[in-house]
């Protein structure tokens, strides 16, 4: 079993009858009755009770009991409606949704200088992120190797495919924005290098630095041991 909730999601819609279930709910724009939906697909309601609850079990629906009204003596029916939930699954792992951030954080910073207002916001998110991986693992004093296997944990989250090429280096095999870094790779290139710092000072790790040392097909950034 994955713990990948967006994989597993999609997994459970891997069905015919959940699929046509879920679409005819997404339709119906209000909560629907394992009733409806079983004669939304023509299935028997205890089939599509089934398939309902293991669509809740996914994450991609949700379930609650009708609202008491006017009803036959006993427990109120079940209803499902859609999770209120964004379902992506990328291979390799993309995070357009994070530099889509970033980038609102630098347009709505009233920063003129554009270029300086994208590298100050992605700072600022790596910061933010470190402090949090900070505060999580309360690992005290940072050497290097800590540093780099706390980031390179970060970094896996976030799409970024970490290799540690030595004790003392770390290599980002996947870049989470690509393809918008091959359309502008001086700006994404600057935004990454941003970000990684930022992580690494809000991680509070001087032991390590990011640099720019751009290779095919990788993240421009490298993290090492600092000289």
């Amino acid at each position: 079993m994955t713990s990948d909730p967006a994989i597993r999601a999609v997994a459970a819609l891997d069905d015919d009858l959940r699929r046509g279930m879920y679409a005819f709910i997404r339709a119906a724009r209000r909560p629907v009755t394992r009733d409806e939906a079983a004669a939304a697909v023509g299935i028997s309601r205890k089939l599509a009770a089934f398939h309902l609850d293991k669509l809740v079990d996914a994450g991609v629906l949700q379930a609650d009991y009708q609202a008491a009204g006017v009803r036959r003596v006993g427990r109120a029916p079940k209803v499902y409606r859609p999770a209120d939930a964004d379902i992506h699954v990328s291979l390799p792992a993309r995070r357009h949704d994070l530099l889509a951030e970033i980038l609102l954080d630098a347009a709505t910073s009233g920063e003129p200088d554009t270029q300086e207002a994208i590298r100050k916001a992605a700072y600022d998110r790596g910061h933010d992120i470190g402090a949090g991986e900070r505060r999580r693992a309360r690992p005290g004093r940072l050497g290097a190797e800590r540093a780099l296997t706390i980031v390179a944990a970060a970094m896996r989250d976030h799409g970024f495919e970490p290799v540690r090429e030595s004790t003392d280096s770390l290599r980002l095999h996947t870049c989470p924005f690509h393809p918008m870094a091959a359309r502008a790779p001086a700006l994404v290139c600057g935004l990454n290098h941003a970000f990684l710092s930022g992580l690494l000072d809000g991680l509070d790790s001087p032991a390590v630095t990011a640099e720019l040392a751009p290779r095919g097909g990788e993240c421009c950034v490298e993290l090492h041991r600092r000289a």
